[in-house]
């Protein structure tokens, strides 16, 4: 299934926070949504994943979500939004049990979904006894349950420390290596997006307009810190964003 975003625009009140906004969206590639802070990168995935309509224009859905699909728009947000009372497989478990899968079904899909994010010694564990990855890993793997059509990604990385953050880059890829899936990526950090991005879409400050769209041509799997490549096209996004983004900076200091 992909997706199309067609001349959206988007108000709060007086305020006009994006323009114009065209975006193909293809199956099995990951977008990633880069930008000043304030262009609208969150607002434009919650109009993508139909948590608020736009002003103007429209997402068109293109094709059907896969037959096993069974939540096509699924959220990974960057504060985990685990039970604490659950444990490991308890919060994988919730997902599907509000689509009425319990008993040895849900058990399928669980050992799965851990296996696949490396978390099977900690599927009895709850909240508490994880590291920041560890929970971030319970996060994508509930939203891997639900085999969705396309992920949308709200700083999934930003709450990690560095180390964390590259071993959690580490794992999106090895994942995306062994099954592709589609994800739309917003992050403030530039790293992220030349390690994960099929493409880049470079946003301006508000009202956020698409900028640039930089594709990355080195194959995923094939990306490594420090990569001459990837630095060069991470000081491109820089060079693209800087002085909106110092704006930026100005503009909410000063509200």
């Amino acid at each position: 299934m992909d997706l199309r975003l067609e001349d959206i625009g988007h108000h709060y009140g007086d305020m006009e926070i994006m323009q114009g906004i065209n975006l193909e969206i293809p199956a099995g590639k990951i977008i990633c949504i880069v930008g000043p802070s304030g262009c609208g990168k969150s607002t434009l995935l919650r109009l993508i994943g139909g948590l608020e309509r736009p002003t103007v224009g429209q997402v068109v859905q293109l094709g059907e979500p896969p037959e096993d699909s069974i939540n096509p728009l699924t959220y990974v947000f960057q504060d985990f939004a685990l039970l604490p009372w659950r444990t490991v497989e308890g919060n994988i478990s919730l997902v599907l049990e509000d689509h009425g899968i319990r008993g040895s079904k849900a058990d399928e899909i669980i050992s799965d979904v851990l296996a696949r994010t490396k978390l099977t010694d900690f599927r009895k564990a709850l909240p508490k006894q994880l590291s920041g990855g560890m929970k971030q890993r319970v996060a994508i793997s509930r939203a891997l349950a639900v085999k969705p059509a396309v992920m949308l990604m709200d700083e999934p990385l930003s709450a990690l420390d560095s180390q964390t953050r590259e071993l959690l880059m580490d794992d999106l890829i090895g994942l995306w290596t062994r099954e592709p899936f589609t994800a739309v990526y917003v992050t403030h950090n530039l790293n992220e997006a030349v390690r994960l991005g099929h493409s880049i879409v470079v946003l301006s400050r508000r009202p956020g307009r698409i900028r640039e769209i930089v594709d990355v041509k080195i194959p995923l799997a094939d990306r490594e810190l420090g990569d001459p490549e990837l630095e060069r096209q991470q000081k491109h996004l820089w060079n693209l964003m800087r002085d909106e983004a110092m704006a930026a900076d100005k503009e909410l200091i000063n509200v």
